[in-house]
């Protein structure tokens, strides 16, 4: 009996042992797990936070999309951006004003040519130089005009315009405000024995040059000469001039 005893409580004392050895084990495994748990659950943790935005940062694109969609659907240019329609319309401000005539600028200083319906025109005898006249032009118009080349001289019924000195050219056109002159001279005669014998006549025509030295342009001045005028083919007429005294150093 004491022997069976003896085994049962050998026998119970193994099962407790058995047990309690079983209880440690699984206790071992719950913290490794655990462990196992926080130490895989880090890493994802990590993980997520690199692949998934701050706040901040998905507010700021979030903002960003949406000015970028509101431009594209109002239409609306980055700031500092040049319009491109302002400044069309500045350049075409620009281009129109450089156009455009105002009274006393541009339109005004247009000159017609002058003839005689715009001007009056004389014809004198002159002391120096010898065998010369003097033609004197005076605007009688109310706008400038324009005393363009020489002017054209028929004495009486010749076919042929009196020869017209070149070397009298002054170097601009002599433009003429309402009562201005201008001046040309008249050599009647060449050198003596040079040519035909001199002509007498009473009547001169003097027709005007336009923008063209070719033809003539508006009506003619028609004049009566001093007494005693006499002409010859070498004969000349000189540019119009600015000054008498410039006139009659031919």
């Amino acid at each position: 009996m004491r022997s069976n005893r003896i085994r049962t409580t050998v026998i119970a004392a193994t099962a407790l042992l058995a047990a309690l050895s079983l209880t440690a084990c699984g206790g071992d495994n719950d913290g490794t797990s655990d462990n196992g748990k926080s130490g895989a659950s880090a890493p994802a943790a990590n993980s997520a936070a690199k692949q998934s935005p701050s706040p901040d940062a998905a507010s700021q694109k979030d903002g960003t999309d949406a000015d970028a969609a509101a431009n594209s659907r109002t239409g609306g240019t980055p700031t500092g951006t040049p319009n491109d329609a302002e400044a069309g319309a500045g350049k075409t401000d620009n281009g129109s004003t450089g156009f455009t005539d105002k009274p006393g600028s541009s339109s005004k200083g247009k000159s017609d040519a002058c003839t005689g319906g715009n001007t009056k025109t004389s014809v004198s005898k002159v002391t120096r130089p010898v065998n010369h006249l003097l033609l004197t032009v005076t605007n009688t118009g109310s706008t400038t005009c324009n005393a363009y080349y020489a002017p054209k001289l028929r004495f009486d019924d010749a076919q042929a315009v009196f020869p017209i000195l070149e070397d009298s050219q002054p170097q601009a056109v002599v433009t003429l405000d309402p009562g201005q002159s201008a001046y040309a001279s008249i050599g009647l005669t060449g050198e003596p024995g040079a040519g035909p014998a001199p002509r007498k006549a009473t009547h001169l025509q003097v027709n005007f040059a336009g923008r063209s030295p070719e033809g003539s342009t508006g009506s003619p001045a028609e004049l009566n000469l001093p007494a005693d005028t006499n002409w010859d083919d070498n004969g000349f007429v000189t540019y119009w001039q600015t000054e008498m005294a410039d006139a009659l150093t031919y």
